[in-house]
């Protein structure tokens, strides 16, 4: 029996790290919010790898919360490894990792969001989306039993969830992530709606006991020394950090694989979800990378007060038996107990083309969507897609401008582009690679790209911007006295130059020429010259801003052609099969996908350049008309 139980201004569908971002941030900015999950224990749960971060990740977590999210802040309560990668390579790579104790993280979050104002937490099964009588807006939820919520917009945040099912061997059963119920009936109200379901794959290691293990055959991976906060707002760190470790497979581990290849469900045909490029099962790795005769495993603590050993670089889909007897050929597994099979798990995901850059539908108004059910994979991704449907929520129902990121301003930008514009046929990964103004597109100034847009919406307070712009008022100073300042060609100049392999210089130099040599870093300046006491994160940004001001400038030229074309706005109501000399494929992906601008019009696969030429020439013929 139906009935009415509450009326909202926004209803987000899952808990995990996308739900978790768009109540918070529809929350804060003022709507009354609720936030379903199947089982309350399970919001913002790491079903997979226990960490935060990692190539091209931490600096999505960094543009969260420079926007004013929450994933930077609780990972630098609970974490218990911090790591900077690709510290070798330049800062355009950087990115941050950190191990977390799984369960504080979900506390944490889950603390978060009881105490958070206009929020309500409730757990119940999400089974059909309500709407007009044309199925063209959103008028609220039903849940499995039978409570009706009203609503202005809704979140789908549903991770992998949809008609899950779990794969070990050839035993598979209807389930959800880590052992907990799947979502078996919100499927088919999608597809009433007119969504395009597609079909998705992903993969989780076993869970091993610390105590069958032998580290004496691993390598000791510790954090970093110096530890870096995800947040801008968190304070320097001091804690004691624990190690992760690091083995390898071999020809045996991998002989064990290849003679039991024919159990597992990704080669019987059993699995039709398609799995994610990126991060392959073993299995996978074995067949497709058959010329590498090993290959890294990390062996990752799951928290302090667990025995549980995450296996990085190990899911898979085998039988039971086969998973311990190839654990078993690698040094250090010899003796292992396993706690927790690996699986594979497969669901339901939408075709993200469907999906405006805002993340709402296009023919279904107020109805936006975030995370692994847009085609994505990983945390972090859908935290940071999830933060930005909940603003856009929040200003469909003000009747505001919706907040649209273009690839020149954020990896965020990247992410939704990429999904919205070209679509995916398997889980999509951030990579730096993907970005192509990625140099200024870094995590350390991602305060200062995103934090004033963070303002303007209302997630930054009043006190944290008032920090931001002391602390871009350091950065502009300091770049400023460096400039002004020059060293004559001393013995003391001299002999520092020397010690460092950088060649002498024969009369009075700039403090920023100097600092553009690779050899010499803003730290080591302290040896011939007076630096002030500025902040670690400060010195980070000026350093930067020098030592890369030739390069950044070339790139914000390349920004400036590329926004040229963002600028070239396209009507929603063209008809693009009315349009001479477009291509058949053309016009079918553009009448698809709609797209906002030529700049997005010119991203999907299938339209040319040709075809954009076309374009052009048919918004000038428009524009001559109206003129």
């Amino acid at each position: 029996m139906d009935y009415f139980a509450g009326n909202y201004d926004i209803v987000v569908v899952g808990g995990g790290h996308a739900g978790c971002e768009a109540a918070l941030a529809a929350a804060r900015l003022g709507c009354s919010t609720i936030i379903f999950s199947i089982n309350l224990d399970s919001i913002a749960n790491m079903p997979c790898n226990p960490s935060i971060g990692g190539t091209a990740k931490g600096h999505l977590v960094r543009e969260i919360d420079a926007l004013g999210g929450q994933m930077g802040k609780a990972t630098d309560k609970t974490f218990i490894q911090s790591k900077i990668l690709n510290s070798s390579k330049g800062p355009a790579v950087y990115s941050l990792r950190a191990q977390v104790d799984r369960r504080q993280y979900q506390m944490e979050m889950k603390n978060i969001l009881e105490k958070q104002e206009n929020l309500d937490i409730r757990q119940s099964e999400v089974v059909e989306i309500l709407t007009d009588e044309n199925k063209t807006k959103v008028t609220g939820v039903k849940t499995h039993t039978g409570a009706i919520f009203h609503c202005k917009a809704v979140v789908l945040t549903t991770g992998t969830y949809l008609k899950g099912r779990i794969f070990i061997g050839d035993v598979n059963y209807s389930g959800g992530p880590d052992g907990l119920f799947p979502a078996n009936k919100l499927s088919e109200s999608l597809q009433n709606l007119g969504l395009n379901l597609i079909r998705f794959k992903t993969g989780t290691p076993a869970r091993l006991n610390r105590q069958s293990l032998n580290f004496s055959k691993m390598s000791e991976q510790p954090g970093d020394d110096v530890i870096v906060p995800f947040s801008f707002e968190t304070e320097k760190i001091d804690k004691e950090q624990v190690s992760c470790w690091l083995t390898y497979t071999n020809q045996e581990t991998h002989e064990v694989i290849k003679r039991n290849i024919h159990k597992s469900p990704l080669y019987s045909g059993n699995i039709t979800g398609v799995g994610p490029r990126y991060c392959p099962s073993i299995e996978d790795k074995v067949v497709r990378f058959s010329d590498k005769e090993h290959h890294q495993v990390f062996v990752e603590p799951m928290g302090l007060e667990t025995e549980e050993m995450y296996l990085q670089g190990m899911s898979s889909s085998l039988p039971e038996d086969v998973q311990i007897e190839f654990m078993r050929t690698i040094p250090g597994l010899e003796n292992v107990k396993v706690m927790r099979s690996a699986y594979a798990i497969e669901y339901d995901g939408i075709d993200a083309t469907q999906l405006k850059l805002s993340l709402e539908y296009k023919d279904v108004a107020g109805l936006f969507s975030a995370g692994q059910i847009n085609g994505s994979s990983g945390y972090e991704e859908a935290a940071a897609q999830g933060i930005v449907a909940g603003i856009n929520a929040v200003m469909k129902i003000k009747n505001r401008e919706p907040l649209v990121f273009d690839r020149s301003q954020a990896y965020i930008g990247v992410l939704i582009d990429d999904l919205v514009t070209k679509g995916t046929k398997e889980p999509y990964r951030m990579m730096t690679s993907r970005a192509e103004y990625r140099l200024l597109l870094r995590q350390d100034n991602a305060d200062l790209r995103l934090t004033p847009i963070g303002r303007e919406i209302g997630l930054i307070s009043e006190e944290r911007y008032k920090r931001f712009l002391e602390k871009k008022e350091m950065i502009e100073k300091e770049i400023e006295r460096l400039k002004k300042t020059y060293l004559p060609p001393s013995e003391k100049v001299q002999s520092y130059l020397e010690n460092r392999n950088s060649t002498a210089i024969k009369s009075g130099i700039q403090v920023t020429e100097l600092l553009r040599r690779p050899e010499i870093s803003y730290e080591s300046l302290s040896e011939i010259c007076e630096l002030p006491d500025l902040p670690r994160a400060v010195r980070e940004q000026v350093e930067v801003a020098v030592k890369y001001e030739g390069y950044i400038k070339r790139q914000m030229q390349q920004v400036e052609q590329y926004k040229k074309l963002e600028g070239r706005k396209l009507p929603h109501d063209i008809d693009y099969n009315e349009i001479q000399g477009l291509r058949l494929e053309a016009r079918q992906k553009l009448s698809q996908i709609k797209p906002d601008s030529i700049g997005q019009a010119s991203r999907i696969t299938g339209v040319s350049p040709a075809d954009i030429s076309v374009l052009l020439i048919y918004l000038e013929q428009v524009k001559r008309k109206r003129d």
